[in-house]
């Protein structure tokens, strides 16, 4: 829907990441140049939520300095939200709030940034609003760590988590092994469904100060198999040993080794995962009376600002941009996609688009013939894949030695 003219919505929903906000500077700051097509640029609230309470923030009354400053802060700075829309054959209540809201405000385009539950959202939205003939384009942004978003070769986010994950286990690589004592090493890396960002663990084996064994939730993971794996290490290192595991790993009947641990459920009805590096040091240390240490990166490997991707930084960014600059020329119910590319043997990338209904509620899952050493490794393809996406430091400037984050003002645009 081309020559549209209104207000633009923003939301940010599910687990943040070091460069989710440099994708909503990117989308603020290319919106706040067009204000013959957009008359009003909000920012929601606590996502989904935010709409539906009415709770937004007016970003137009925001300094451009702090907007500038979003691209080096981590985690939401709108507040995100876990809230699904039921199907709308089930309850339409949602439904026709977030077009009572829209029309009220003129909204008429939609931003949401999130990943695949978010495109989910996004999608079930742009289809309501289209059967109810309101024209609003609606784009998705993508973020997740989890870099399992179909249709875009990786995801804003991975790359800096990655980098975190890989840089720690080197750091952790020589720490470990100081002392004359043996000692076994168990790491538990975010990844429900998809073992990407515990992939990256490989990375710092690149680097030959990785982990000995890489366990990811694709590959059915048998406890006595990894006993037996942690024994043969120990028994070649002197009783050393460093185990990297997805906390959504798996047994051969698809239970994860995580709700053995806890059975709580998020809102999505998805398993809440963690804990599974204590679980199994407690194995490993009854089993072979060694020394164990547990460790779980949790919300650290999300956060890690200080360690973000360059490029990540800035395809993030190009992301929110590209949202913009593609609804105003017309396309709705797409979301963006990072395209990869290679100019001059160096990487590169573009933006394009891709269906929501093709990036909502599927999963990209790490290839099967990148997963080597029975299990426990991963291929030369892998690094590849994910070596040229790590590159670059990008920070926030300092003051007194301390990261200057962004400070929204947060100026209601309720009416």
């Amino acid at each position: 829907m081309k020559n549209l003219k209104g207000a633009l919505m923003f939301g940010q929903s599910g687990g943040p990441t070091s460069v989710i906000n440099s994708s909503a500077a990117g989308v603020f700051i290319e919106a706040l140049k067009h204000s013959d097509k957009i008359t009003k640029v909000y920012g929601a609230a606590h996502g989904i939520k935010g709409i539906l309470d009415e709770n937004f923030y007016d970003i137009g009354k925001e300094d451009p300095k702090e907007l500038e400053l979003l691209k080096y802060t981590p985690s939401s700075s709108l507040g995100s939200v876990r809230y699904k829309l039921k199907k709308v054959t089930d309850d339409e209540t949602d439904y026709k709030r977030i077009l009572e809201v829209f029309k009220k405000y003129d909204v008429r385009y939609f931003f949401y940034n999130g990943g695949n539950d978010s495109m989910d959202t996004c999608n079930k939205v742009s289809k309501y609003l289209a059967q109810n003939g309101y024209e609003c384009n609606i784009i998705g942004v993508p973020k997740t760590i989890d870099n399992d978003l179909c249709g875009t070769d990786h995801c804003p986010g991975y790359a800096s988590a990655a980098k975190y994950v890989s840089t720690t286990l080197m750091e952790l690589n020589l720490d470990a092994k100081v002392y004359n004592t043996g000692l076994v090493t168990i790491v538990e890396v975010m990844g429900r469904n998809a073992g990407w960002l515990t992939a990256a663990a490989a990375l710092a084996s690149y680097k030959g100060l990785g982990p000995d064994l890489i366990y990811l939730p694709e590959t059915p993971f048998d406890i006595d198999k990894f006993v037996a794996d942690v024994k043969a290490v120990c028994e070649k290192n002197n009783d050393k040993c460093i185990a990297v595991v997805s906390e959504g790993i798996k047994n051969k009947d698809g239970k994860y080794i995580g709700e053995f641990v806890s059975s709580a459920t998020d809102l999505f009805g998805h398993a809440q995962l963690g804990g599974v590096c204590f679980a199994l040091a407690n194995i490993v240390k009854a089993r072979l009376g060694v020394k164990v240490r547990p460790i779980e990166f949790s919300l650290l490997q999300r956060c890690a600002a200080h360690l973000a991707s360059a490029i990540d930084v800035e395809e993030a960014f190009e992301a929110g941009a590209a949202a913009v600059k593609f609804a105003l020329a017309g396309e709705t119910d797409q979301m963006v996609a990072i395209i990869r590319e290679e100019k001059n043997g160096k990487y590169s990338s573009v933006m394009k688009l891709v269906s929501l209904s093709e990036a909502a509620n599927t999963e990209k899952k790490i290839p099967a013939g990148w997963v080597t050493n029975n299990g426990t490794g991963l291929s030369k393809e892998f690094i590849d894949y994910a070596l040229p996406i790590i590159q670059g430091d990008s920070k926030a400037p300092l003051e007194d030695g301390l990261p200057r984050f962004a400070k929204l003002k947060k100026v209601s645009g309720k009416k």
